[in-house]
C-alpha cells in the first residue's frame, strides 16, 4: 500500500515545474521579442547592404564596360568624328566632308562589332562563335547596303559589296600571310586545305551566278529583253541562298570535323592551351553592346550613303572607286585587324575563316539577299554586275584559289594578293561606270 501511495504522490511533481516554465515564458517573452526585432532588423539592413553592394557591383562593372568597350582600344579616338559628321551634315552642305567623317566615324564602329562578337563567342563556343564573328562583320556592309537600296541607288550596292569581297579576299588576307610569314619566318605556316578548298569552290559559284546574268545581258540573247536577266538574278539568287543554308549545315553539323581537325591537332600539342582569353565583359553586356552599335552604324550609314555622289562630285573621284576600295576598307576594318592579330599568333585557320568565310557569306548570302530584299522593295536589283566588275571577280577568286590549294602560307604569298590588290585600285581609279545615267560622268 506504501509503495501505492508513493506511487498515487508521483503524478502532482511535474505541476511547479510547469507553473516555472509558464512564468519563466512570461518573463522572456519582451526578451523574445526585443531578440525578434533585433534579428529583423539586423536581416533589413543586411539585405539593404547586399543591395547596395550589389547596386555598386552593377555601377562598376557597367562602368568597366563602358571603359573596355568604348576607350580602352586606340582607334576609338575615331569615334567623335561619327557625330561630328551629323553636325555636319546640317550645319554645312559639305557632302565631302560628311563623307569622310561618316567614313572615319564608322571604322572604330566596325571594329566594335568584331570585339562584341567575339567577346559573346567566348560563352557560345566556336562553332556558333564563327558563324557570329562573319554575320556581324558583315553588319556594316549589309547596312549601308540596304539603305543604297532604299535609296534606289543599286551600283552602290553592287560596287559596294564587290569591293568587299575583294578587300577580304585580296587586302585582309595578304596582309594577314605577309604580317604571319614576317613573325615567323622562315617557318612555313599551314592551315586547313579541305576548309580553304570548299570555299573556293563556293566563291567559284558565286562567280558563276553573277557570271551569267552579266554575259546574257551584254550578248543581246534574252528572250524577254530587260526582263530575263532580273528573272534569272532573282531565281540564282534564291539557288544560292539554299546552297549558303546547305554550308551552313555542312560545316556546323554534318562535316564540322573537317574544320576542327586542324585545331584539335593544335590544342594536343599545347600550342594553344596559353593563349586562351577570358571575356572581358558579360553575354549580355556583349549582346548589349552589339545592339547599340549596330543602331549607330545604321544612323551613320544613312548620311553615308546620301553624301556619295556629293563627295565624288567634290572629290572628282569616281563613285566606282569610292564604292569598290573606300567603303570596303572601312567595312572591313574589324576583320582586317583580327585576321592579321591571328596569322601573327600563327592561327591560320582562324584567319581564313575570318577572311575567305568573310567573302563567302557575302557572295553567297549578302548579294542574293539584297537581290530578295530588292524584290521585296521593288527595287530591280540583279546580279548583272557589268564586264569590268565580273571579270575582276573572276580573276581574283581564280588567283585566290590556286595560293590556296597547297594549304600553306607565307609572306611572298601575301605580298603578291597585295599587290594584286593594288592593281585593281588602281584599275577602278581609271574606270567609269556607263550603266546608270545617275552616275555617269567624264573624269578627265
Amino acid at each position: 500500500m506504501g509503495s501505492n501511495n508513493n506511487n498515487k504522490m508521483e503524478p502532482p511533481q511535474p505541476t511547479p515545474l510547469d507553473n516555472i516554465d509558464f512564468e519563466s515564458d512570461e518573463e522572456e517573452s519582451p526578451l523574445t521579442l526585443s531578440q525578434s526585432f533585433h534579428f529583423e532588423t539586423t536581416t533589413t539592413t543586411t539585405s539593404s547592404h547586399m543591395k547596395s553592394q550589389m547596386f555598386r557591383k552593377l555601377h562598376s562593372t557597367a562602368f568597366h564596360s563602358v571603359y573596355i568597350v568604348l576607350f580602352k582600344a586606340k582607334i576609338n579616338v575615331l569615334l567623335p568624328f561619327g557625330p561630328l559628321a551629323v553636325l555636319l551634315h546640317y550645319l554645312t552642305g559639305s557632302h565631302g566632308w560628311v563623307f569622310f567623317f561618316s567614313l572615319l566615324g564608322i571604322a572604330p564602329l566596325a571594329e566594335r562589332l568584331g570585339y562584341a562578337t567575339e567577346q559573346l563567342a567566348c560563352y557560345t563556343g566556336n562553332t556558333v562563335g564563327g558563324l557570329l564573328n562573319a554575320t556581324f562583320g558583315n553588319a556594316t556592309e549589309m547596312i549601308i547596303s540596304i539603305y543604297a537600296l532604299k535609296n534606289g541607288m543599286i551600283r552602290v550596292v553592287q560596287q559596294s559589296l564587290l569591293g568587299s569581297i575583294l578587300s577580304n579576299m585580296l587586302l585582309v588576307l595578304g596582309c594577314a600571310f605577309f604580317t604571319g610569314g614576317i613573325v615567323h619566318y622562315p617557318k612555313v605556316q599551314r592551315f586547313n586545305q579541305t576548309a580553304a578548298i570548299v570555299s573556293s569552290g563556293l566563291l567559284l559559284m558565286a562567280v558563276m551566278g553573277i557570271l551569267f546574268p552579266a554575259v546574257l545581258h551584254f550578248t543581246h540573247t534574252e528572250v524577254h529583253f530587260g526582263k530575263s536577266e532580273l528573272a534569272l538574278s532573282r531565281f540564282s539568287s534564291c539557288v544560292m541562298l539554299v546552297a549558303y543554308a546547305s554550308y551552313l549545315f555542312f560545316q556546323l553539323k554534318s562535316h564540322a570535323n573537317l574544320y576542327d581537325s586542324v585545331d584539335e591537332e593544335r590544342e594536343n600539342n599545347g600550342d594553344d592551351s596559353d593563349d586562351e582569353e577570358a571575356p572581358e565583359i558579360t553575354m549580355w553586356e556583349a549582346i548589349a553592346w552589339l545592339t547599340i552599335l549596330t543602331l549607330w552604324v545604321s544612323v551613320l550609314s544613312g548620311y553615308l550613303v546620301d553624301a556619295i555622289q556629293g563627295a565624288s562630285d567634290s572629290w572628282n573621284m569616281p563613285v566606282s572607286f569610292i564604292s569598290v576600295i573606300l567603303l570596303p576598307i572601312v567595312g572591313n576594318a574589324a576583320e582586317h585587324a583580327s585576321a592579321i592579330m591571328f596569322a601573327m599568333k600563327d592561327k591560320l585557320d582562324i584567319t581564313l575563316g575570318v577572311a575567305i568565310g568573310s567573302s563567302t557569306q557575302i557572295s553567297m548570302f549578302v548579294i542574293p539577299f539584297c537581290v530578295v530584299v530588292g524584290w521585296i522593295m521593288g527595287q530591280p536589283m540583279d546580279l548583272n554586275f557589268q564586264l569590268f566588275e565580273t571579270a575582276t571577280l573572276f580573276i581574283t577568286v581564280l588567283v585566290v584559289a590556286f595560293m590556296l590549294q597547297e594549304g600553306t602560307s607565307n609572306y611572298f604569298k601575301g605580298l603578291m594578293l597585295i599587290l594584286c590588290y593594288l592593281i585593281v585600285a588602281a584599275s577602278f581609279f581609271v574606270h567609269v561606270d556607263n550603266k546608270s545615267g545617275e552616275y555617269h560622268k567624264s573624269y578627265d
